[in-house]
């Protein structure tokens, strides 16, 4: 059987699994302030986010595209098929260390620092789209602080409105209305996430000469969308945990202006088909509107060592991808 066949279909199987381990791993995220306030039982939170991740995914390839060709070029990228298959090695790698220990580390940062690391292992500097990558580098750094901004803003909207409200009512209503707003969140996150894996699948088929241009497949698309919503299905207490009480104490009111927080910053970076890390975003969301709410109320340490994940998981992917490059190398 043909080498190349073989590899791509390796790298097929990778990127799914990577996909599935997306979906317990970061869409905790989405649903976790639902759980936290009980407006969702567990269950139904992970068959909410499940489905909506599923219908979010199919319904952009925007994202898909930029990954497949900004970090590096799939189409003069030499032992392309090995530089991928080991950058998706060290994403799931990360992903699934990081998952153990309930850090909510981002799959976003993890693949692209994966992709750069192995890239730089196999054709130093000049591998890197400088133009893409920074852009791509950009937007992650950025989504956070603008999630933290409109977190901020959205709360101390809602205590001006809300504030002669009966807080017990209040919260009642709050409860129904956060049930949509973690659907909502849950479909965005499909919008984005679940694309980096028809990326990297695009990006093999490319370099393998099964394709000529960028454009994400039909059967990619719906592979790694049933992927993201069979992981999704799955759950990912450990994170559910941090993200929905570590970080601040969740009542309804904070959960829904969290919510659309996050639904709205990566909503509007899947329409400029930029990848975000949705763990930041909602993770920066809470923070913004925990500190609007009550900056004493927020547990800052958590905060720290999210951070802290957040700033060593580019460089510490991209090393582990070298390493496995150099590994894999010596076999094909």
């Amino acid at each position: 059987m043909d080498l190349v066949f073989i590899l791509t279909v390796l790298i097929v199987v990778c990127a799914l699994a990577f996909d599935f381990i997306n979906g317990f791993h970061d869409t905790a995220n989405s649903i976790a302030t639902s759980v936290s306030t009980k407006a969702l039982k567990p269950r139904q939170a992970i068959l909410l986010a499940a489905v909506m991740n599923f219908a979010g995914a199919m319904t952009f390839t925007g994202v898909a595209k930029t990954i497949s060709k900004d970090i590096v070029d799939p189409f003069t990228l030499s032992n392309g098929t090995v530089v991928i298959l080991a950058a998706l090695l060290a994403a799931i790698f990360w992903n699934l260390l990081t998952w153990y220990y309930g850090i909510p580390s981002s799959s976003s940062h993890a693949l692209i620092g994966s992709i750069a690391g192995a890239a730089l292992a196999a054709e130093g500097l000049d591998s890197l789209n400088y133009s893409g990558f920074i852009k791509i580098i950009e937007a992650l750094i950025f989504s956070p602080i603008l999630a933290f901004t409109i977190g901020y803003i959205i709360y101390s909207i809602f205590k001006v409105v809300f504030k002669n409200f009966n807080l017990t009512k209040t919260n009642r209503v709050f409860r129904y209305i956060q049930v949509a707003t973690a659907a909502l969140q849950s479909f965005s996150h499909g919008t984005n996430d679940a694309q980096k894996a028809m990326g990297i699948i695009t990006m093999a088929l490319i370099a393998n000469g099964y394709q000529s241009t960028n454009d994400v497949q039909s059967w990619v698309q719906l592979s790694c969308a049933l992927a993201m919503g069979l992981g999704t299905s799955v759950g990912g207490w450990k994170i559910i945990k941090t993200v929905g009480g570590k970080i601040m104490k969740i009542r309804p009111i904070n959960g829904v202006a969290a919510d659309l927080t996050g639904a709205a910053v990566i909503f509007g970076a899947s329409a400029l088909h930029v990848p975000v890390s949705t763990t930041h975003v909602i993770s920066s969301g809470i923070l913004g509107v925990g500190a609007s709410h009550r900056l004493k109320g927020v547990k800052w340490d958590t905060a720290q060592r999210m951070l802290v994940t957040w700033v060593i998981t580019l460089p510490i992917t991209a090393f582990i991808a070298g390493i496995f490059y150099f590994i894999l190398n010596l076999f094909f």
